[in-house]
C-alpha cells in the first residue's frame, strides 16, 4: 500500500462560522467553538474555494454552526458556483426567509439540507434546546418552492429513535429528495452526552426493518441513508475511504482538518489557511500525512486482511478511548481495546426495557464574548 501518497479530495466541508441559535447536544462541533472575531472573511473563503476547486474538489458544503448567520452566504455561494463547485447549504433553516432563498438559489445553489430533531414537536424542541419546527417546517416549504434539490437529516439516538417511523413519514411530507438517518457519533458535543444519547439494542432491532420497509416503499421518489451507530458493530467504519484521501473540512478560523473531530487529537498539529496554501495542506502538511498509509499501524491492524477496508477504523475514536491514535479503533472486536466498548455499552444494558424520555443533556453553547477589559487584559498578557 503507498504510502504518504495524497490521491484527489473531492469533498469539502467549510465550517463557516460556529455561531449557531440551536443548543443539540450531540453536536459534532469541538467543545472550544470559534467566535465570530476568528472567523474567516469573505476574501479568505473565497480564495479557499479556489484553491480547492484547482486541487481537485467538485462538491463544498457550506455548513456550520449556522451558515445563515453569515451575511456574505450569497457571496460565498456565488464565487463556489463562477468556481465550479456543486453547492449544499447545510442548515437548522432557522434565519431562512423567503428573500434569501430566492437570492441563494439566484447566487447558484445547488441543494439544501435542513436538520430535525425529532417528529415529536416537544422533543424536537427540547433537544434543539429553544423552539424551532415551526420555523424549520416553514423553512422547508421554502427550499421546496424554490426548486433545489432537497434533504433531511435527522441525528438519530436514544430519545427519538423509537420515533424512527414517523420521522420517515415527516421527511416525505416535506417532499424532501433524500432522507439522511445519522445515528450519534461521539465526538465533540455528543461525547459529553454519551451517555444520555447511546441507543439500547432493543430500540436498534426495531428500527431496522421500519427502515427496511421505508427504503423499498420510497425507493424512486426519496433515498433513505440509514448509518448504523459503530458501537454496535463488530468491524469499524472506514474514515471518509482513509485519512486525508478524498475529504477536508476546514473551520471557521482556517483551521484545515482531514474530519470533522480531527481537533480532538491532541498529539497533531493542524496548519491554517491563514499560514499556507490548501495545496500545501493537502500534499505535505504533517497532520494530513499522519494516517496516510499503513506505516502507523500497529497489530492487529497491520497484518489485517481488512487493513485496505476499513484503514484502521476511526483515528479520532482510537485518540479519544485509548489515548494513542495509532492504536485500532476500539470498535473493532479484533481491538485489544475493545473492552471500552463493552463497558460503554454495559451503561445502558439496564435500560433495555425501559422508556428514557427525558435524559439530562448538556448543551452546547458558545463561550461567552469577552468584555472590553477582559480583551485588553489578553492584549498585554495579563
Amino acid at each position: 500500500m503507498p504510502n504518504e501518497k495524497p490521491g484527489v479530495p473531492t469533498t469539502l466541508l467549510a465550517e463557516i462560522t460556529h455561531r449557531c441559535p440551536l443548543h443539540c447536544p450531540y453536536c459534532s462541533n469541538p467543545l472550544d467553538l470559534a467566535r465570530a472575531d476568528a472567523e474567516l472573511s469573505t476574501g479568505e473563503w473565497q480564495r479557499v474555494f479556489t484553491e480547492a476547486r484547482a486541487l481537485g474538489v467538485l462538491q463544498l458544503g457550506l455548513s456550520g454552526g449556522e451558515p445563515l448567520l453569515r451575511k456574505d452566504l450569497e457571496s460565498l455561494v456565488g464565487h463556489a458556483r463562477q468556481a465550479g463547485l456543486y453547492t449544499t447549504l447545510v442548515t437548522s433553516g432557522l434565519g431562512l426567509t423567503r428573500d434569501r432563498a430566492l437570492r441563494l438559489r439566484d447566487a447558484g445553489i445547488d441543494h439544501v439540507q435542513i436538520s430535525f430533531q425529532d417528529a415529536d414537536r416537544t422533543t424536537a424542541e427540547r433537544i434543539a434546546g429553544l423552539t424551532s419546527v415551526d420555523k424549520k417546517l416553514a423553512a422547508a416549504a421554502l427550499v421546496r418552492e424554490i426548486g433545489v434539490a432537497f434533504s433531511v437529516n435527522v441525528v438519530l439516538h436514544r430519545g427519538n429513535l423509537d420515533r424512527i417511523g414517523e420521522i420517515i413519514e415527516m421527511a416525505a411530507s416535506l417532499g424532501a429528495d433524500r432522507l439522511e438517518l445519522a445515528n450519534t457519533q461521539y465526538y465533540g458535543w455528543a461525547s459529553l452526552n454519551r451517555d444520555a444519547l447511546m441507543p439500547t439494542r432493543a430500540q436498534l432491532a426495531a428500527a431496522e426493518p421500519i427502515v427496511d420497509a421505508a427504503v423499498a416503499r420510497y425507493r424512486g421518489r426519496m433515498q433513505i441513508i440509514y448509518v448504523l451507530p459503530d458501537y454496535y458493530s463488530e468491524f469499524p467504519k472506514a474514515c471518509y475511504g482513509g485519512w486525508g484521501t478524498v475529504y477536508i473540512v476546514i473551520g471557521p478560523n482556517g483551521i484545515v482538518l482531514p474530519c470533522h473531530a480531527a481537533t480532538q487529537i491532541t498529539s497533531l498539529t493542524f496548519d491554517t489557511v491563514r499560514d499556507h496554501s490548501l495545496d500545501w495542506i493537502w500534499r505535505e502538511s504533517p497532520g494530513f500525512r499522519a494516517f496516510r498509509g499503513d506505516d502507523w499501524m500497529r497489530e492487529p491492524c497491520r497484518t489485517c486482511a481488512l487493513k485496505t477496508v476499513d484503514f484502521g477504523g476511526c483515528r479520532c475514536q482510537a485518540f479519544l478511548l485509548t489515548g494513542d491514535a495509532r492504536n485500532a479503533d476500539p470498535v473493532c472486536s479484533k481491538s485489544p481495546n475493545r473492552h471500552l466498548i463493552d463497558e460503554a455499552l454495559a451503561v445502558v444494558t439496564d435500560l433495555e426495557t425501559t422508556i428514557v424520555t427525558a435524559p439530562a443533556y448538556t448543551y452546547r453553547a458558545m463561550p461567552p464574548t469577552p468584555t472590553a477589559g477582559q480583551r485588553a487584559k489578553a492584549a498585554v498578557g495579563d
